[in-house]
């Protein structure tokens, strides 16, 4: 089981705004590919400045899935969040392997 993280730095003024989009919006539509079993939104909480920090999560069912959410879906879904919050955030992506859950 793979985990797809994203984490995302915003600017204080859209943090709302992007709280409500990635919520009604972005979310349901990366979890409407079927490539995911779950999501998580996340707040993190560390020294920042100037901006707010989140971390959304999706757990893919298989590598398969992750590769065909990467291939088929993530450009359109990550440039509608880029065209929506231009210049007012920056994120990274990492990818953790599960090896046991409790």
């Amino acid at each position: 089981m793979i985990v797809y993280n994203i984490t995302v730095s915003l600017d204080p003024a859209i943090e709302q705004d992007w709280i409500n989009w990635m919520r009604s919006v972005h979310i349901p539509d990366v979890m409407n590919t079927k490539c995911f079993r779950d999501s998580k939104l996340c707040r993190v909480h560390a020294e920042e400045e100037g901006g707010v920090t989140y971390a959304i999560t999706y757990t893919a069912y298989s590598q398969e899935h992750l590769d065909i959410y990467q291939k088929e879906h993530a450009p359109n879904l990550q440039n509608d969040h880029s065209e929506k919050f231009a210049g007012r955030f920056a994120a990274f992506r990492t990818f953790l392997s599960v090896i046991e859950e409790f």
